[in-house]
């Protein structure tokens, strides 16, 4: 298996672990949005470098380049950038759908145990 590619809003995906006093640089095209988890340590970001402890979400602005460093103990994040859809958003506890109508759908499904359904995979 390779890398997927051909996708729409050509993601990225990074994985960063940062020994002690480690940095980062990844650029972000113009037009994508990105953001950066952390999950461990304490992680400076941006020029102004703003510390981030773990866990904690960190949303950057309209493609530029992502810059990380970590604190004296290291850390690690999740990066990840895309183009946006540009569609609308429903959400209602963990589901997230293009309308309401989707989501009274999904919970209907979920009422009457249609909600997991047995579908030819390819494989």
């Amino acid at each position: 298996m390779g890398p997927v590619e051909g996708l729409a809003v050509a993601p990225k995906f990074v994985d960063v672990r940062l020994p002690p006093e480690a940095g980062f640089r990844e650029p972000v095209p113009r037009g994508h949005t990105a953001f950066a988890y952390v999950d461990q340590g304490e992680i400076r970001f941006g020029p102004e470098q703003r510390r981030v402890r773990a866990p904690a979400l960190v949303v950057f602005g309209d493609g530029d380049l992502v810059e990380a460093s970590a604190g004296a103990s290291g850390g690690r994040f999740l990066m990840a950038a895309a183009r946006p859809l540009q569609e609308p958003i429903a959400r209602y506890g963990p589901f997230v759908m293009n309308t309401s109508a989707e989501i009274e759908e999904t919970l209907e499904d979920l009422r009457m145990g249609r909600f997991i359904r047995d579908e030819p995979r390819d494989e």
